[in-house]
């Protein structure tokens, strides 16, 4: 929880974020509330208001972070399966991001710092398709990256959910999204799918 002592060393508008972030991995996006997030960091009501507008405003910065922080992640992962680790890794890291950036009916669609973050984090999940031997023609390339990003993404939602307790069976999530992406990818293009 942050602390009234964040806001007066002249951060209120991480000091909402950091709140917000805190009550959408604890309770959901839809828990939260501009006037809690005010109380717990220990400012006005309206305070939070200055920075973000309304809940919605709140919203699009938190999802426009967490595409930053998730376009970073993945330019440090080489190779379509490291990139699907990667992206199951920010989830895990995460959730509280990873619950927001994928409901677009939570967010304004054209605020400039999301399409700016969400724009580089798209060329970051494409970058990792164009390394598949069998993806060198347009539509091919499309459905090889929507199947990816399907794996990838229903993995870590999975994950998140707890769904795949059992299924772990003790191993890292790392270690089973590689070995499954290998499966899936491998069959497809002949190859490791690296």
């Amino acid at each position: 929880m942050t602390s009234e002592r964040t806001y007066h060393h002249g951060d209120l508008r991480r000091a909402v974020l950091t709140a917000a972030l805190d009550v959408i991995e604890a309770d959901g996006p839809d828990a939260l509330s501009l006037r809690d997030l005010a109380r717990r960091a220990g400012v006005s009501h309206a305070a939070p208001a200055h920075h973000f507008k309304d809940r919605t405003g709140l919203l699009t910065a938190v999802a426009a972070e967490g595409y930053a922080l998730f376009a970073d992640a993945l330019a440090d992962a080489a190779g379509l399966r490291e990139r699907g680790v990667a992206y199951v890794r920010f989830a895990s890291d995460h959730p509280a991001h990873f619950q927001v950036m994928f409901r677009p009916e939570l967010l304004r669609a054209d605020d400039p710092a999301l399409l700016a973050a969400k724009s580089r984090a798209t060329e970051e999940l494409r970058a990792g398709i164009g390394e598949l031997p069998h993806t060198a023609h347009g539509d091919e390339a499309r459905l090889a990256g929507i199947a990816a990003w399907s794996l990838a993404h229903g993995f870590a939602t999975l994950l998140l959910s707890g769904n795949l307790t059992d299924a772990l069976e003790g191993r890292t999530p790392e270690d089973v999204f590689r070995t499954l992406a290998g499966l899936v990818f491998a069959r497809r293009s002949g190859g490791t799918g690296d």
